[in-house]
């Protein structure tokens, strides 16, 4: 490994932006709202640099192609200039045919479900908005279901977030147009299975739930029930009913220790109402219609969480803020607060893209060695940070109407497949989770695979 040379003290934030691409969303009639998915230098910054831990000095490297500073000005810069000239947006504009995105299908066995809620935490009052307004999120379920005929596949995002998502980008919904999912809305969830294990997802800073669209309608088709959340005015847009839309709103400077103290704050409420949801209620704030046999299906003893980027780093701040989560997963996410410095003794997975590991950021290593319970840390050849997010198989297919190179795409996105890198992803995060939930052990956790050569332990 190339030896960095020692620099200033401060430290780039993975700033894992959800619409990190120049992306067109052409979303036809799109579900109903409720169904949508002070500066201290001796804090890091959530939007910029600044030192996490004063002796944390081998990340400071702007350029470490698992951490960027800003995901979306990473790749506008590799877009060119060129590329959103007025020119070549009018000639997307004029292309009436577009560009048809596909998603990678689920590998699981069984169909997807999938509805959206919104929840008001009315104990808390939103950090990011001047005055008492309570806490409000959206949060996507997807589960495995049963019959989905006459239940519609829910779009990637929903129509007003979706036409906001396009029009940040000065691109037109002639040029591309984004799939539907493999999540039916309201459909039957599969009681045969009985209560189904929880997983919770958190995204990169000021991305969208929809992020982890790919991995969480696979996971749901092995069997789970994938609760996918956005923190919102952390989040780039979030719609919630009546069309509203809440954008980003975060200050200028703020830390991402407080940030992620925020979102760990979020997803014990998300669980607090799943308590709700186990027990025959609804915590849908306008009492929205829930899927036929959701409220038997929810097993509050069995809960997992996952998250990418910043979302992986709220993995553990959630861990030690809430006991009920058995295990959790870190997809390439850099830690930051004080959760790395507190013993775990929960199993936990460290899921790096290819050249990123404990070897050259001293936030994993210092988890490493207070992870007390199970602990394994595997790394994924030929990725890149934003392999872990729905970028990675959205960007490729539109290489070449947004003029990106070949050369480009390895440098963002790796030389993986993108549709083996959510594969492998899945498979290996679902060992995990059913070795720690479900307490079925799996041997791809014990060492190198044949079937799955990319993937590599690291000692």
């Amino acid at each position: 490994m190339k030896h960095r040379r020692p620099r200033p003290r401060r430290q780039v934030i993975a700033r894992a932006a959800g619409t990190a691409s120049a992306l067109a969303v052409a979303l036809g009639a799109g579900m109903t709202p409720a169904m949508a998915a002070g500066n201290n230098t001796a804090k890091p910054a959530a939007n910029g640099f600044s030192p996490d831990q004063t002796d944390q000095t081998e990340q400071a490297d702007q350029t470490a192609p698992w951490a960027p500073t800003n995901d979306e000005a990473v790749l506008q810069k590799s877009l060119g200039a060129k590329t959103l000239s007025a020119q070549t947006l009018a000639a997307g504009r004029a292309n009436t045919n577009g560009l048809q995105l596909t998603m990678p299908a689920p590998t699981g066995k069984y169909s997807v479900g999938m509805v959206g809620l919104h929840l008001i935490d009315k104990s808390r009052t939103d950090p990011y908005v001047p005055g008492s307004k309570p806490r409000e999120l959206m949060v996507s379920l997807w589960y495995p279901a049963t019959s989905t005929s006459g239940h519609y596949q829910a779009p990637w995002m929903p129509s007003i977030s979706g036409a906001h998502f396009l029009a940040t980008r000065h691109l037109s919904p002639q040029q591309v147009t984004l799939p539907r999912t493999a999540g039916h809305v309201l459909a039957p969830v599969n009681t045969k299975l009985g209560k189904l294990p929880v997983l919770l997802y958190s995204t990169g800073l000021h991305s969208d739930r929809a992020m982890g669209t790919a991995l969480a309608q696979d996971l749901a088709s092995r069997g789970y029930l994938v609760v996918t959340v956005d923190h919102t005015h952390d989040a780039n847009e979030v719609q919630f009913p009546g069309n509203r839309l809440e954008l980003n709103s975060m200050p200028a400077g703020a830390h991402s220790s407080d940030t992620l103290k925020v979102r760990a704050a979020d997803i014990k409420f998300v669980i607090n109402q799943l308590s709700t949801l186990s027990k025959g209620g609804n915590p849908d704030a306008g009492k929205a219609t829930l899927p036929a046999g959701l409220t038997k299906s929810v097993d509050m003893s069995r809960i997992g969480m996952f998250g990418w980027s910043l979302g992986g780093a709220a993995v553990a701040t959630s861990m030690q803020l809430d006991s009920r989560i058995a295990a959790g997963a870190n997809l390439d996410g850099q830690f930051f607060g004080s959760a790395q410095n507190k013993d775990l003794k929960r199993p936990f997975m460290l899921f790096s893209s290819g050249s990123h590991n404990r070897n050259n950021d001293s936030s994993w290593r210092t988890m490493w060695s207070h992870l007390k319970g199970y602990r394994v840390d595997i790394k994924l050849k030929g990725s890149a940070h934003l392999s872990f997010s729905d970028n990675e198989w959205m960007v490729p297919q539109q290489a070449r109407l947004l003029g990106i190179s070949q050369s480009q795409l390895q440098q963002q996105y790796g030389t993986i497949d993108p549709t083996r890198a959510v594969k492998v992803q899945s498979v290996y995060l679902a060992a995990f989770f059913d070795q720690e939930l479900n307490k079925k052990h799996s041997t791809l956790l014990d060492g190198p695979s044949k079937t799955y050569p990319e993937i590599s332990f690291v000692p």
